[in-house]
């Protein structure tokens, strides 16, 4: 978004000043983020906890209906 001031144009960029930077490289580390894929092992243990949510909840539901 640009602003005026005294007649010229300021970029968003600009008036952010040295904080534009820091936004820029954070923006990158976390599109590399995005890009990594996700290790086995932690999808091991999120497999794990469904099964174990569905476990519980199958049981709530059967003490619910006695």
């Amino acid at each position: 978004m640009d602003s005026t001031a005294n007649g010229t144009r300021i970029s968003a960029a600009e008036e952010l000043g040295p904080n534009c930077e820091v936004g820029t490289k954070l923006r990158a580390l976390y599109a590399s983020l995005q890009d990594e894929a996700i290790p086995d092992r932690f999808l091991d243990l999120l497999e794990k906890l469904d099964a174990a949510e569905q476990k519980q909840q199958g049981e709530t539901n059967n003490v619910g209906s006695s």
